[in-house]
């Protein structure tokens, strides 16, 4: 093995050693660098008959160290009662960037509500191709997430 390589995974695994407290919640949930989530997307609106509109900054609510808006108060203090209902499935990462064993940014407007779940994908057209095997995809993606979920973009590039 190159010494440089191995030196290099060895300072990774020291980083997440000792950063593991603060570190795992951040790289679990797909955010802008203010901890915006869904590039303030309002996630509520996916389940309604409008669809995604942007939030507003005087309607936000946390979760899982992520900042959420919304575009009403209603949605916030909906969001408030059931966040796991209405927070996108990934951690907000493309559904088909994890069914392929990637952490990707995505489209808020490649989206779909699947048996009451929301999922996000890169683009339209990668959403297209999501959308040829919905349920083969979740699942893949479902297994692979347990793996991926605490390693950051940048060790999944590495392997």
């Amino acid at each position: 093995m190159n010494i440089l390589k191995h030196l290099k995974r060895c300072a990774a695994v020291v980083a997440v050693v000792f950063s593991a407290g603060s570190f795992a919640a951040d790289v679990q949930i797909n955010t802008d660098a203010n901890d915006l989530a869904i590039h303030g997307y309002d996630a509520v609106s996916y389940f309604t008959q409008t669809g995604p509109v942007k939030g507003e900054p005087r309607y936000s609510a946390s979760y899982n160290d992520a900042i959420y808006h919304f575009a009403s108060a209603a949605n916030r203090d909906a969001f408030r009662a059931d966040p796991a209902r209405y927070a996108p499935q990934f951690g907000g990462y493309c559904a088909m960037g994890v069914a392929l064993n990637k952490k990707l940014d995505v489209d808020p407007m490649a989206w779909r509500i699947v048996d009451g779940k929301l999922y996000l994908n890169l683009n339209k057209q990668v959403q297209r191709k999501w959308q040829e095997d919905v349920p083969g995809n979740i699942s893949t993606a479902e297994r692979n997430w347990f793996g991926i979920h605490n390693l950051t973009v940048a060790q999944l590039e590495d392997e």
